[in-house]
C-alpha cells in the first residue's frame, strides 16, 4: 500500500540499503491523502489538517537533500476559526498568546488559563512522545531507556485515569472553551467523553508547534514523497493488488501479485490490519483485541464546488453542535448520526488560489459518522444533508443551497471501499479507554519474522504524523540489509 505511512516506509528502508518496491492496488498513490478534481475545482479530500511538518522533512533529509527544493509549506494565521448558532466566533490564531487574548475577549476565560492549559499540553507531550508516538513499547529492552523510564516514574502526570471532558470542564470555567479543547478527541476518532485526558497532548500539536499548509494543498505532501522515493531507487507498481502475503513456517517470503509469487527479504505491510489478516494471511488469526475493541469514527463529506465567496470563513472552520455529548452518543451508542452534528468546513482555496475559479471557493463539508455496520445510509446521508444545510445557513446568514454547482460525496461504505479501511473507520481502534493504546497492533511481531506493519491502524495511530511516526519505528526495527 502507497498511503503516507508506506510512502515513508519505502524512503527510510531505501536509505538504508534496501531495494523497494511499493504495490499499489489503486492508479495513483496517497491511500486516504488524495485528491478529486470537478471541472476548475479541485479538492483534497483525505486529511486536511498539517501539523510536524518536520517529519516529511526528515525523509529528505535522509537522502542529503534539501527538502525546501522539492515540497514547501507555511504556517497558517488560524489553526482554525470556531462558530456557535449564539453566534460567538473564535479565531484559533497561531501565537498562543494572541489565541489566549481571544478566547478571554469571547468568553472571559483568564487568558493565564487558557496559556497554563497548552504549557501542560507541551509538557505531556515532552513526557510521552518518545514512547506512545516514536518507539515501539512492544520491546521490552526499550523500557529500559531513559525516555521510557521517565513516563513510568511519572505515571500521575499521564493524566490517565480521567476523561478529555471532565479534565477540561475542572479546567476551564465555560462550557465552549471545553467544547474547543474536547474536539481534539477527534482526530484519532474517539469519544472527549470517555478517551483520556492524556489525548489532551494534542492540543499542543496545533496551538504551541503550530498548524501548517503545503503550497499546493495536501495532495502535494504525496507528490512530493513519491518524487523522493523514485529518486532513491523505489519502485512503484500501480494496478497491483497484493492478493495474499507469503509466510512459511511464521516468516514472511514475499508476495502473490497477478496470481505471481514475488520473492522479497522483508515485507511491509500499509493497509489496514483487520484487511491483511482477513484477506492476506489466511489461517493467521488477528489478535482478539482487534476484532473486540471499539473502532474508531468514520466520516461523511460533501465536496461542494461554491460559486460565492465567505470572507468570513478560514481554511479551517468548525461549526459547533448545540449537543456535543448527544452527538457522540449517536455516533458510538446507536452507530447513526445525530440531528445537530458539529460541522468541520475546510477550503484550500482560501491558500491554494488555483483550487476555485474566481469568485468562487471548494467546501469540502464533513461531519462525524459512525463505522459501517449495515446502517441505512442513504437515509442516513439525505437527513445528515439536509441537517447540515440548514446549519450552515443558520451560523452564516445564508442560502447555501443555491451556490453549489458541483457536488461529490464520501461515506463510510466509499471509503471502506476505497481505502480498505474495515468499516470505514478512518483510524483502526478508537482510543476510548486509559488502555486503549495498549490495544493497537504493534509495528512488528517475533511470531511473524520479517513482516512489518505500518499506517493508521497500528500504533502509534492515525493522521499525517502519527503515520509518519509508524514509519520512523518500523525504519529503525528493520535489520541493516548487511547485517540481514
Amino acid at each position: 500500500g502507497s498511503g503516507i505511512g508506506g510512502i515513508a516506509c519505502a524512503i527510510r528502508l531505501a536509505a538504508k540499503g534496501y531495494a523497494v518496491t511499493v504495490f499499489e492496488q489503486s492508479a495513483r498513490p496517497g491511500g486516504k491523502i488524495s485528491e478529486l478534481r470537478m471541472g476548475r475545482f479541485r479538492f483534497d479530500t483525505g486529511p486536511s489538517l498539517f501539523t510536524l511538518p518536520e517529519l516529511v522533512d526528515k525523509l529528505f533529509h535522509l537522502s542529503g537533500e534539501n527538502p525546501g527544493d522539492h515540497f514547501r509549506y507555511a504556517p497558517t494565521k488560524t489553526s482554525c476559526k470556531y462558530f456557535w448558532e449564539d453566534g460567538t466566533s473564535i479565531n484559533a490564531w497561531q501565537k498562543p498568546e494572541e489565541f489566549a487574548a481571544e478566547v478571554n475577549a469571547k468568553t472571559g476565560v483568564p487568558a493565564s488559563r487558557t496559556l497554563r492549559f497548552l504549557e501542560k499540553s507541551r509538557r505531556l507531550y515532552e513526557l510521552t512522545s518518545g514512547v506512545f508516538i516514536f518507539n515501539s513499547f512492544h520491546k521490552i529492552s526499550h523500557f529500559l531507556k531513559p525516555a521510557f523510564l521517565r513516563p513510568l516514574f511519572r505515571l500521575h502526570k499521564l493524566d490517565a485515569l480521567t476523561s478529555m471532558h471532565n479534565r477540561n470542564q475542572q479546567w476551564f470555567s465555560h462550557p465552549k472553551v471545553v467544547q474547543l479543547f474536547d474536539r481534539y478527541a477527534t482526530y484519532n476518532g474517539s469519544n472527549p467523553y470517555r478517551t483520556p485526558a492524556t489525548l489532551n497532548v494534542i492540543a499542543h500539536l496545533e496551538h504551541n508547534t503550530g498548524a501548517y499548509f503545503p503550497e499546493k494543498g495536501m495532495f502535494q505532501i504525496v507528490e512530493a514523497l513519491v518524487g523522493l522515493a523514485r529518486r532513491m531507487g523505489v519502485e512503484f507498481s500501480y494496478h497491483s493488488a497484493v492478493t495474499r502475503v507469503v509466510i512459511e513456517n511464521q516468516e514472511a517470503k514475499g508476495v502473490v501479485v497477478n496470481d505471481s509469487m514475488i520473492p522479497f527479504d522483508l515485507v511491509v505491510s500499509d493497509i489496514d490490519i483487520l484487511g491483511l489478516y482477513g484477506r492476506l494471511m489466511p489461517g493467521i488469526p488477528p489478535p482478539a483485541r482487534q476484532l473486540t475493541e471499539e473502532r474508531s469514527t468514520s466520516a461523511l463529506i460533501f465536496y461542494w464546488g461554491i460559486r460565492h465567496e465567505f470572507p468570513e470563513l478560514d481554511l479551517h472552520n468548525i461549526l459547533f453542535s448545540d449537543h456535543y455529548e448527544a452527538e457522540f452518543r449517536h455516533l458510538f451508542d446507536t452507530k447513526t448520526i445525530s440531528d445537530d452534528p458539529t460541522i468541520y468546513l475546510f477550503i484550500s482555496s482560501k491558500q491554494v488560489k488555483g483550487d476555485a475559479p474566481g469568485g468562487s471557493e471548494n467546501w469540502y463539508v464533513m461531519i462525524n459518522a459512525p463505522e459501517n455496520v449495515g446502517q441505512d445510509w442513504d437515509e442516513l446521508i439525505a437527513r445528515a444533508r439536509k441537517n447540515m444545510v440548514a446549519k450552515i445557513n443558520r451560523i452564516l446568514h445564508t442560502d447555501i443551497e443555491q451556490y453549489i454547482v458541483t457536488e461529490s460525496v464520501a461515506d463510510p461504505r466509499s471509503i471502506e471501499r476505497d481505502t480498505g479501511s474495515y468499516h470505514g473507520s478512518l483510524y483502526g481502534l478508537s482510543s476510548n479507554g486509559r488502555f486503549a493504546a495498549f490495544y493497537r497492533h504493534p509495528n512488528f511481531k517475533k511470531k511473524l519474522k520479517n513482516l512489518y506493519f505500518a499506517g493508521g491502524s497500528v500504533h502509534p495511530g492515525g493522521g499525517i504524523p502519527l503515520c509518519l511516526a509508524s514509519a520512523q519505528i518500523v525504519g529503525m526495527e528493520v535489520p541493516d540489509p548487511k547485517t540481514k
